[in-house]
């Protein structure tokens, strides 16, 4: 665990790369690829390197702090993000791909 929480930082950037990653791929699955398979795939990829890991890390880094310190609050701040005004992005990006990936097809 003292892994964990000496490269907290490294890990929660590494996992946000993957997770915007996963989006991107899942947005790509499901306009470009239009394959249910790889949709679900990418839809657990996201759930795995997104929400879930944050939620844990922020759980973890709160027990060995024992208070709330920055990456607490950065982790909450990404939460929250998530399920507010993330969803209103993720919809435009959502709108962008289905664009994009459509017209590459004409």
């Amino acid at each position: 665990m003292d892994i964990l929480v000496e490269n907290k930082w490294i890990i929660l950037v590494t996992l946000e790369v993957l997770a915007w990653a996963s989006i991107f791929f899942l947005l790509y699955a499901r306009y470009r690829l239009k394959s249910d398979t790889w949709f679900k795939v990418a839809t657990v990829l996201t759930v795995i390197t997104g929400v879930i890991p944050q939620v844990l890390m922020g759980i973890v880094n709160f027990i060995f702090a024992k208070k709330v310190d920055l990456f607490t609050v950065i982790i909450l701040v990404l939460i929250i993000y998530g399920f507010t005004i993330g969803k209103k992005h993720i919809k435009k990006l959502d709108t962008w791909a289905q664009n994009k990936f459509t017209r590459q097809e004409n």
